[in-house]
């Protein structure tokens, strides 16, 4: 018949869900940890529990050696000899039990520490059997029940053990009452934990994954699969499923009549946002789908080996597109697995822009090689910073009159020469002036001079000839380089760009400008 120590030690074994053999253990560690406190000594002690009577016996314990030679500390080795002088029965490498007394020697503080060391040995036998029994658990959904809220953390009760719930695994839009049953998932189970060992969740993908294979019987029975899930808890959850029969909508199924299943998982979820997608195998289908409600304009595989997509939107989805503080975006790359680079339309024009700008061939022509500016204006040009003929293709007229020494008239020459600079590049020849080693005002009164014996005009020294060659050019409307010096003298008229891209103006104003 067992002793009374011995039902109490197994009724705590049963309300503890650990081995009766545990408890025991431990009690006679505790026995063998006070005896030895009292007695002082470094003997090899043990302490047996006897069943039957309840009493604890602690012994001292030497192993039994054939000569004196083998014997390395007498307190723990004995020689056969002088073993069985005490117990006859002994062999070489038997043990040598000594009883020693602890009836009335276990004081308050060694039953104290005997206290202690049990405690501890349970509890840590609990955290093993609890480890054992939800380590294969994890991601499993259990139903607890809120027993106490330790600061920011709620501890559950899930059967068997305790379960601990952190802030980060918690809904923001969730609150909980002691007493409250919920739904949550295991999310991990520690060992070497304080308190409880299982730690649970509702924040994971896991519970939208659970509460759907609940709510859709499409999903329980295989019909509709769910592909990925990308979660924010308490935010948004976004869902990729899609059917094995073509005559069964995924996304219909998960919806339900006038949206009654997935309104029953909004609303266990208290509110969360669900946008329920279809899968696709495409990516860039899949992108576009994934990033509703915007609408998407066009998408581009980057990098398929690195999964990194561009999406393009109209200007006023992108921030539609991007979401709440990036939030939208950010989870359609987490369902898809793939990185995103979302921008507007105007965003891709400009940076298209930018690469055809660098892709273009960068020229640096030195002033000097437009004709018919002259020493003297290059001087002055160059003393105020404008090197190249590019540059000066940009100014204005208004900027060119602000340097030292440069007037109106200067201005209409200086437009007339890098007109005729330009003209000349883009009709794939040299400028006349070039070639025949001239200046080109000399060159230009060659090319004019039938055009003024045709008007009746006596012929003239050059300089003459020169100083009429404006108005000519005026006249002759069908040339591609005398347009160019009519445009210049009209933009000087107009906004003072002299770029040749600005837009043509009538000969009739570019004269009357530059009378």
């Amino acid at each position: 018949m067992a002793s009374e120590l011995y039902n109490t030690i197994d009724a705590l074994s049963r309300e503890k869900g650990i081995d009766p053999q545990i408890v025991v253990s431990a009690v006679e560690d505790a026995i063998v940890m006070a005896t030895r406190k009292y007695y002082k000594t470094q003997e090899n002690l043990r302490a047996v529990l006897d069943r039957e009577t309840g009493k604890i016996n602690a012994y001292a314990v030497k192993t039994v050696v054939e000569t004196p030679e083998q014997v390395e500390d007498p307190l723990l080795q004995i020689t056969l000899e002088d073993a069985r002088k005490i117990d006859p029965s002994l062999e070489i490498g038997g043990e040598l039990r000594t009883p020693k007394p602890t009836e009335g020697i276990l004081g308050r503080i060694a039953a104290q520490l005997a206290k202690q060391v049990i405690f501890q040995k349970v509890r840590e036998a609990e955290r093993d059997t609890v480890y054992n029994e939800y380590i294969g658990r994890v991601n499993e959904v259990v139903n607890a029940t809120v027993k106490r809220i330790e600061g920011p953390d709620i501890i559950f009760d899930i059967g068997k053990a305790e379960a601990r719930m952190p802030r980060k695994e918690q809904s923001r839009l969730e609150s909980f009452a002691i007493g409250e049953r919920v739904r949550a998932v295991i999310a991990r189970v520690e060992k070497a934990s304080k308190g409880p060992g299982v730690v649970v969740s509702r924040a994971v993908p896991e519970l939208v994954q659970h509460l759907f294979q609940t709510e859709v019987p499409e999903i329980y029975d295989g019909t509709v699969v769910i592909r990925a899930i990308a979660r924010e808890a308490g935010e948004r959850t976004k869902i990729a499923v899609m059917s094995k029969d073509k005559d069964v909508d995924a996304v219909g199924a998960c919806v339900g009549m006038k949206g009654m299943r997935v309104q029953s998982i909004i609303r266990e979820l208290h509110g969360e946002k669900i946008d329920i997608i279809e899968y696709h195998e495409d990516p860039a289908t899949f992108a576009e789908k994934a990033l509703q409600p915007a609408k998407v304009s066009k998408v581009s595989v980057l990098d398929s080996g690195n999964k990194h997509l561009e999406v393009v939107v109209d200007d006023s989805q992108l921030s539609l597109a991007i979401g709440k503080k990036g939030q939208n975006v950010r989870l359609a790359a987490k369902l898809l697995g793939w990185k995103i680079d979302i921008k507007s339309e105007e965003e891709k024009r400009q940076e298209v822009e930018q690469q055809m700008s660098a892709m273009a061939p960068q020229t640096a022509t030195p002033l000097e090689s437009v004709p018919g500016l002259g020493e003297g204006v290059v001087e002055k040009l160059t003393a105020a910073g404008v090197t190249t003929v590019e540059a000066l293709a940009d100014m204005t007229p208004e900027q060119l009159e602000a340097i030292e020494g440069i007037g109106p008239k200067t201005v209409e020459k200086i437009s007339l020469a890098v007109n005729n600079y330009f003209a000349g590049l883009e009709q794939g020849a040299p400028v006349e002036g070039e070639t025949e080693g001239g200046t080109p005002d000399e060159s230009q009164a060659g090319t004019s001079e039938p055009e003024i014996a045709e008007s009746g005009a006596p012929s003239a020294p050059s300089e003459e000839i020169t100083a009429e060659i404006p108005a000519v050019a005026e006249e002759a409307g069908s040339e591609d380089r005398h347009t160019e010096k009519t445009r210049a003298g009209a933009d000087d008229g107009a906004d003072g760009s002299t770029s040749e891209e600005q837009p043509a103006v009538e000969p009739e104003s570019a004269s009357e400008n530059r009378e």
